[in-house]
């Protein structure tokens, strides 16, 4: 049976799945990355996982897979193959395309960026499918973006389209680490939640889920921060889409997992700022943690059929 290797590679963390042509997943597997043993083991973690999903294919389906997609955080150089820089795996300039071809049997393989490698596959197979146009924007340790484009995802010309986490909202506000202050990650990601919930109620261990139940129960601290982070969250996501129409926002990652407790005043607030743009739909993920992993089946198979039209 035909199928590609896929692999999201997180921070901590890889998901990974053989995927048949026709998009089915015929075998899925995780495997912590060893980021605690330094970014020279991560790669081999990579490669090692690629190793053995290429001998379940054979054992299991007859044949090895026929090309390889991987999903990775960071700056990615999709044309070249290189995984240019992610802090949290501590990676510079890692040729993983040629590692893992090299490992593989010489098979193609696909490189892109995580956040815009789960766009692909929200905007294809999940929330964002039949859509011309959308956003895809998870929340969660920051926040990034990917711009959907008739079924592809637009990188940019150096590969960082998409990064609606360094729009600064609040000039006075928090330092980012991209190095400007009132980043709209430092205010409405995840962390940032995390972060303020945690001053807010005085228990250091809280975090952003504990805050949207604390919202839902009615606490009016907890109201307040997350009313805090839906205001600045609207005020990027209006420039986005004065920037981009996107016909459908999509919206992920961890903060989104709070459901109508995020919808309903998000939507409010963005239609409250909107002037002559046209109003998205503001619809949740569909696809949680797997669109990674997903996307990267596709980009497999993209590759495969950009190869026979060549």
């Amino acid at each position: 049976m035909r199928h590609v290797i896929a692999l999201d590679v997180g921070g901590t963390g890889m998901k990974a799945a053989l995927v048949g042509a026709d998009g089915t997943l015929l075998h899925e597997a995780r495997r912590a990355t060893g980021r605690e043993r330094g970014p020279e083991a991560v790669v081999e973690s990579i490669l090692g996982f690629a190793e053995d999903l290429r001998a379940h294919g054979l054992e299991h389906f007859g044949q090895t897979a026929e090309a390889a997609g991987v999903a990775v955080p960071g700056i990615v150089d999709a044309e070249t193959g290189v995984a240019v820089y992610a802090a949290n795996l501590g990676w510079r300039d890692v040729p993983l395309r040629e590692l893992l071809s090299g490992r593989l049997g010489a098979i193609p393989v696909a490189l892109g960026h995580d956040v815009r490698t789960g766009g692909l596959a929200e905007g294809r197979i999940g929330a964002g499918r039949g859509t011309d146009r959308f956003l895809f924007v998870p929340l969660g340790t920051g926040i990034a973006g990917a711009i959907g484009i008739d079924g592809t995802i637009e990188a940019g010309a150096h590969g960082s389209a998409g990064e609606i986490g360094h729009i600064v909202v609040r000039p006075d506000g928090p330092d980012c680490g991209c190095g400007r202050r009132g980043c709209l990650e430092t205010l409405a990601s995840a962390s940032a939640v995390t972060r303020a919930w945690a001053a807010a109620s005085g228990d250091p261990q809280a975090d952003a889920a504990d805050c949207a139940k604390a919202v839902a129960s009615g606490d009016a601290r907890a109201v307040a921060v997350w009313q805090d982070a839906v205001d600045a969250l609207a005020d990027g996501l209006v420039t986005a889409l004065t920037l981009l129409d996107p016909r459908t926002l999509i919206i992920g990652g961890g903060l989104a997992e709070a459901g109508e407790t995020l919808f309903t005043p998000l939507r409010a607030a963005v239609e409250e700022r909107v002037t002559f743009q046209k109003l998205p739909a503001i619809v949740p993920a569909a696809l949680g943690d797997t669109a990674g992993c997903l996307g990267a089946g596709l980009l497999a198979w993209d590759l495969l059929a950009t190869e026979v039209s060549d």
